[in-house]
């Protein structure tokens, strides 16, 4: 990439990752991947299972520590491999607290009302006064439509009602970006869509967003880019619509057609 190349993506992209390389013994589950997010944009990782996609994911926010390469989120950067130093705990609790994650399970905290798991990381984290941090927490809620379960304990709310708690919580830590890690994939298939309608909206404000997801036709229709994963390396990226409804490879299109087969995706024809 040239110089006047990376300045612009500097100016532009909200998430920058270059030649990033993560191995688990002699599995190599990511090799060399690059990857740019514009700011307020919409990136929808997809592949089947083992493809590397959930790693890629948290490398972003170095819950996984990548091997090689470079990490920038807005004006945070890290760098990877040998004669590099690794980043502090300061530094990464830090870094984590602007990087926003939704996992496939809730991990909310039992003994907690809703709005006091919301409430957590202001709080412990941004060393928040109690009262606004709990202001920020219920205008939290109200955003993904949980103001009256304010009270209630987690195990008294479905599953869908829990991840958008998760999402809530995420959201209270005020990151740059958001990730979300197959966030609809311990839910009922009933419970889904109130998620994925909290994830929509939070696309059209203009938040940036990663997405690992097997909702192909949300991919379709929320994500403004589609890249495809297979053993560790992007083999398509583009504008969603173009991956989904005309993949150029074929290994795209062999994953694809199990959708199609499924009534997953709506028509390729369908209107834009």
């Amino acid at each position: 990439m040239s110089e006047t190349s990376k300045d612009i993506c500097k100016n532009t992209c909200k998430i920058e990752i270059r030649g990033l390389r993560k191995s688990f013994g002699s599995n190599e589950v990511l090799k060399s991947i690059s990857l740019d997010v514009a700011k307020g944009g919409v990136v929808a990782l997809i592949g089947p299972s083992g493809s590397g996609k959930s790693t890629l994911l948290r490398c972003i926010n170095l819950l996984v520590v990548p091997d090689g390469g470079s990490v920038r989120v807005g004006d945070t950067h890290f760098q990877f491999g040998q004669g590099t130093k690794a980043p502090d705990v300061k530094t990464l609790a830090k870094f984590r607290a602007t990087t926003g994650m939704v996992f496939q399970h809730f991990n909310l905290f039992p003994h907690m009302t809703t709005l006091q798991n919301v409430m957590e990381g202001p709080v412990t984290v941004r060393r928040m006064a109690k009262a606004d941090a709990e202001k920020l927490a219920r205008a939290q809620l109200a955003k993904v439509g949980l103001a009256e379960k304010a009270d209630q304990y987690p195990a008294t709310l479905s599953g869908g009602q829990k991840q958008r708690v998760a999402i809530a919580r995420a959201l209270a830590m005020e990151p740059d970006v958001m990730l979300f890690d197959e966030a609809t994939s311990a839910l009922d298939p009933e419970l889904v869509g109130e998620v994925l309608n909290v994830m929509q909206r939070l696309a059209s404000e203009g938040m940036t967003m990663v997405i690992v997801t097997h909702e192909i036709a949300f991919a379709r229709e929320v994500a403004e880019r589609v890249v495809f994963m297979r053993d560790g390396v992007v083999v398509e990226e583009g504008p969603s619509r173009q991956v989904i409804d005309t993949p150029r490879e074929a290994a795209t299109r062999a994953f694809l057609s199990h959708f199609h087969r499924t009534g997953a995706l709506p028509p390729a024809n369908a209107t834009p």
